[in-house]
């Protein structure tokens, strides 16, 4: 299911005040799997010239709450996202504009059944961040859940 990234950009830029404030945008996006970046600004820096740690951290988690919106948008009567935990690991020293590919872990329909059956599901959101050259530059994973609506 492809899903037009302007629209999933734009409405992540006003659900999410972070996103429009960082510069974060998305390149590509489907119900699975979501690519965004972040540009190379140097109000965002860290102290050897490159994206800041925690700016690392919040594309991946960004990229990973986007490809969650798309696979669960219809939904959201029933449920809201939320993250439940996240790990990074910083693998090179990033340097320029970033990207960060999240991949949903369990297919929706999966997720879906368990919330139906009164369970509260949880699911892994895997991201991998590049840098202009495709070194990659950090690994992800958020797992999120679906909190049922009351």
């Amino acid at each position: 299911m492809s899903q037009d990234v302007s629209n999933l950009a734009a409405s992540m830029k006003q659900a999410v005040p972070y996103v429009k404030t960082t510069g974060i945008d998305f390149e590509e996006a489907s119900a699975s799997r979501v690519v965004a970046t972040l540009p190379d600004d140097e109000t965002l820096h860290n102290h050897i010239g490159g994206p800041h740690a925690a700016m690392m951290f919040g594309l991946g988690e960004s990229a990973s709450g986007a490809v969650v919106m798309a696979a669960f948008a219809a939904h959201l009567g029933k449920a809201t996202p939320l993250a439940v935990r996240a790990e990074i690991a910083y693998k090179k020293i990033a340097m320029g504009p970033l990207s960060a590919e999240a991949v949903l872990g369990r297919s929706a329909d999966e997720v879906l059944a368990e919330l139906e059956s009164g369970t509260r599901p949880e699911f892994p959101v895997t991201i991998t961040i590049t840098d202009a050259a495709g070194v990659t530059t950090g690994e992800m994973t958020v797992v999120w859940t679906l909190k049922p609506a009351r």
